[in-house]
């Protein structure tokens, strides 16, 4: 039996997978998905389409939250639905268009070319992509996260916590953004880790968490012990199989992911998506948006690494202080990401 590096407790390995497959819902959704009250008097109308559950406590949870947030602050009449191929992505930006909805979301960078592709069947619907840099006047266009730089944060966080100097990073499909994502952590990791190995995988899709779960014990079992994953709901089982094994720690990603299993969660790489989205909105509505890329990242506090204190003890505090110190520089605007 190998005695594990880190301090932490042992809980039910079932978990995680119940709280994957747990029903979040309120209301009768468009599909399946978590659904919300919304004022259906409202001239504002506001959609949302992800790839994944809206209860996958990352990604997409996040952007539902920002939907929430658009309906509080707003006072819009909104919807959801959980899109699973690209002919839907399309069938149901056009029937969001067709219903006149004022703005619909397409969350993540596969649904830029649907969104292409309707856009100018339906000049009165703002169609925003997410997580990319499409820019297709008078309304279709991008908002991008730069998320490299939190996670060359990350990176440095795991290169110096790592003891075996094997380090795993687990995504869910290999969009270019989450492959730049792990370019950038794996340059951090390697700034103060020269040594350190970076080794990859991808689940194949999203919301596997099974899956997910069977990658992250491949990799432990390879000397991986501290794992980065980008993988939505299917990232839950990143967590469980740190959980079970007792031999690895995981930084979380999208949202904060430090509560969901905070023994063996050094910190997350954090998107504020409700902020990003409620500034969309709210130059939507009040009819002062320009269909351009907007670009919100580390400089502009959307994206962050937020640590978890629960095991602040894996953490030094020299870590701590440089971390800070480079975090705030980069909200200052004046950090250069080195390349290596």
């Amino acid at each position: 039996m190998q005695t594990s590096p880190f301090p932490l407790r042992r809980i039910g390995a079932n978990l995680l997978l119940a709280v994957a497959g747990a029903a979040l819902a309120c209301g009768a959704p468009r599909s399946g998905t978590k659904a919300a009250a919304s004022d259906s008097t409202s001239s504002f109308k506001v959609a949302l389409l992800t790839s994944g559950p809206v209860s996958d406590h990352s990604w997409n949870e996040g952007a539902y939250d920002g939907l929430l947030a658009i309906r509080d602050s707003l006072g819009a009449h909104i919807s959801n639905i959980q899109t699973k191929t690209p002919a839907e992505f399309e069938e149901n930006f056009r029937q969001y268009g067709a219903e006149g909805y004022t703005l619909v979301f397409g969350h993540g960078f596969e649904f830029q070319d649907a969104a292409k592709r309707v856009g100018p069947d339906f000049p009165n619907t703002i169609y925003i992509v997410s997580s990319s840099e499409v820019a297709q006047p008078p309304n279709v266009a991008g908002m991008s996260f730069a998320f490299d730089d939190a996670s060359y944060l990350a990176g440095i966080l795991a290169g110096s916590v790592t003891r075996s100097d094997t380090i795993g990073v687990i995504g869910g499909t290999e969009l270019p953004p989450v492959a730049a994502s792990f370019k950038a952590f794996e340059a951090g990791a390697r700034s103060v880790n020269p040594k350190a190995k970076i080794v990859t995988s991808y689940v194949g899709n999203w919301d596997d968490v099974s899956a997910g779960r069977e990658q992250a014990l491949a990799q432990i079992n390879r000397g991986a012990d501290v794992l980065f994953q980008n993988a939505d709901a299917a990232g839950l089982g990143v967590f469980q199989a740190a959980r079970e094994t007792k031999r690895a720690v995981v930084i979380g990603s999208n949202s904060n992911q430090n509560d969901v299993a905070p023994d063996v969660t050094l910190g997350s790489v954090v998107i504020d998506i409700p902020r990003a989205f409620l500034l969309v909105a709210r130059q939507v509505q009040n009819k002062t948006f320009t269909p351009k890329v907007l670009a919100l990242g580390t400089e502009s506090r959307v994206v962050t690494l937020v640590l978890n204190p629960t095991i602040g003890d894996r953490i030094p505090a020299a870590l701590r202080t440089r971390l800070d110190s480079i975090q705030a520089v980069i909200f200052a605007g004046k950090f250069t990401r080195p390349s290596r």
